[in-house]
């Protein structure tokens, strides 16, 4: 919970501003009973009318007074809760953003998206509540049991008996309700993962007519959510009528012995009456602070999953801020017998002992089956993930001790996924380049074969996608993303089988386009299709993540039994038939 100490420093005063306004209320609330007791023994038992709407006026002053701090207090807990919320979960989004890969992969992206949300707003709740009623039932609860002391110290015995019993009561509670609550948030994780799978594939689940399976398996995790929560709730909900029952016995004994030392003598009404307004004030506060406690657990299981989040450090150092390298270096790209595994470096490799460079301004091609480790060697470039053994140097210098931001700036990446935002086409090409004008988008949506079809569109560079590019194609939002990491000018550039869903004349275009725009320009260029590499100066054939082969499409014909197979399986025809075919 230590990640909570910076927004405690900032907002103190004003939450001490607002305590003091609750204090001011809670102090209204205990004058009450006295003033009850004195206008009851006093004014009507001495039948002084006077005395009555003195003390009459005295209970509308202070009841005004009371409400007035309310107000106050309700108006800064508000936006000292809403600020803090605000705050919280700008600062957990941006923490985020510097994890590493390795780091990230340790969450579930639906279990980030709980803590961002839900979890954020638990405490956010918590916060608010205890500038409002958490700190006032204690106060009232501490307040009620001084002025029944003070007002009768014989009466007070019952509440030596009542008040431990509930306090043994709440610790339960919150001993109980802990690791219950944080089942409910992981349950709740799983809810939000369904939704968000079926959401991110809902067009293969129309596709396949699976609506029914995936009903199915919402109806389990919500179920499973609603099982979780109901026992919770249902486990918590014994202690409120305990601690109630346990508060009514003492009004009943405070009322039996009143009666007593009424009939006697030795009390006057008005002290019955007020301590029983005292005790209810008890019930309620104990009451209250029963809920607080309940929603301490939840804070507390939603601290913990945010406090987890914070102290994850990020995998990656660096020991410079910027990449500096021999000009002519720039842009060159070595692999020094680079091993690196998901699991770390006990787990399976996808990338074993690779060794290759790329001089400036080659074009290399990277091939392989499915699995094969491409795409997993092309991200340690950028470093999305850090090699375990070997080196990866960028402009001739260890990318390990590069800041990542500084690295990232001169290289573009097309994935093998396509990902547009949600906005103008113009806005998702300018993501490569922030300041890019609308000559430079243009320019690159050429170089992409996305001009014509942008432009025939109605509103052409200003038409809206919608989330993740959903109103275009396969095949234009893969250009789209070409456009928009050649508009980037990078030194380095990789193509991530990023032309799968392209028809082959159109990925014509845009290689000619590149040989024009890449000149100078390390291109890294992963594809399954051999025609998407067999022009590259050089090719890398990766097998089980290990290098098979090197050189152009000749020589591996002539070398590379992997490379060969591949073509046969594309062409349909050997090495004599390809031959035949030049």
């Amino acid at each position: 919970m230590h990640f909570l100490l910076p927004y405690v420093r900032k907002h103190w005063k004003l939450f001490c501003v607002a305590v003091s306004f609750l204090t001011i209320e809670a102090a209204c609330d205990l004058l009450q009973p006295t003033i009850m007791a004195k206008i009851i023994d006093v004014g009507i038992a001495g039948q002084d009318m006077n005395y009555v709407l003195r003390m009459g006026g005295l209970m509308l002053l202070i009841t005004a007074v009371g409400a007035l701090g309310a107000t106050s207090r309700n108006i800064i807990s508000s936006r000292v809760s809403q600020k803090f919320g605000t705050e919280l979960r700008s600062d957990l989004f941006r923490k985020i953003q510097t994890l590493s890969f390795a780091n990230i992969d340790k969450f579930e992206r639906a279990s980030l998206v709980t803590r961002l949300t839900n979890d954020v707003t638990q405490v956010q709740n918590f916060v608010n509540g205890l500038m409002r009623i958490f700190v006032k039932a204690p106060l009232l609860c501490i307040g009620s049991l001084i002025m029944a002391i003070r007002l009768n110290p014989h009466l007070a015995v019952v509440l030596a008996v009542v008040v431990p019993v509930v306090v043994l009561l709440v610790a339960l509670n919150m001993k109980i309700g802990f690791t219950r609550f944080m089942s409910v948030q992981k349950a709740l994780d799983r809810v939000n993962g369904v939704i968000r799978e079926y959401l991110s594939g809902v067009r293969v689940v129309k596709a396949f007519n699976r609506f029914d399976y995936e009903s199915g398996k919402f109806a389990r995790a919500n179920e499973e959510y609603q099982h979780r929560s109901v026992n919770v709730m249902r486990l918590m909900s014994l202690f409120n009528p305990a601690i109630m029952l346990t508060v009514n016995f003492g009004i009943v004994a405070v009322i039996w012995l009143g009666g007593i030392r009424v009939d006697s003598g030795q009390m006057q009404i008005g002290h019955i009456v007020a301590f029983i307004n005292y005790m209810t004030q008890i019930l309620f506060s104990l009451m209250t602070i029963s809920m607080v406690f309940n929603m301490l657990v939840r804070a507390r299981a939603s601290t913990v999953r945010i406090g987890e989040v914070f102290d994850e450090s990020s995998t990656m150092t660096w020991s410079e801020s910027k990449l500096s390298g021999r000009d002519g270096d720039q842009g060159r790209v070595d692999f020094e017998n680079v091993s690196f595994s998901y699991d770390g470096p006990a787990g399976e490799p996808a990338v074993k002992g690779v060794t290759f460079s790329c001089l400036p301004g080659e074009t290399v091609g990277i091939i392989g089956s499915t699995g094969s480790g491409k795409s997993s060697l092309v991200g340690l470039l950028p470093r999305f993930y850090d090699a375990d053994s070997g080196t990866v140097k960028v402009n001739g210098e260890d990318v390990r001790r590069i800041d990542p931001h500084a690295l990232r700036e001169i290289i573009a990446v097309v994935p093998q996924k396509s990902v547009l935002f949600t906005g103008p086409i113009a806005g998702n090409i300018r993501w490569g380049k922030e300041e890019a004008t609308q000559e430079d988008i243009e320019h690159a949506a050429r170089l992409a074969e996305a001009h014509e079809f942008v432009t025939g569109l109605p509103e052409r560079y200003e038409t809206r996608l919608g989330q993740r590019g959903v109103n275009l194609s396969g095949g234009q939002k893969q250009r789209l993303s070409i456009a928009r990491a050649l508009v980037r000018q990078p030194q380095i550039l990789i193509l991530d089988d990023c032309t799968s869903a392209v028809d082959v004349a159109t990925e014509a275009r845009i290689k000619q386009s590149l040989k024009t725009y890449a000149r100078g320009l390390t291109c890294l260029l992963i594809a399954q299709r051999i025609t998407s590499v067999m022009d590259a100066d050089r090719i890398v054939v990766l097998d089980q993540g290990e290098v098979v082969g090197i050189g152009d499409h000749d020589s591996l014909m002539e070398s590379c039994v992997v490379y060969q197979e591949i073509y046969q399986s594309q062409f349909g025809k050997g090495k004599s038939g390809h031959a035949k075919a030049e």
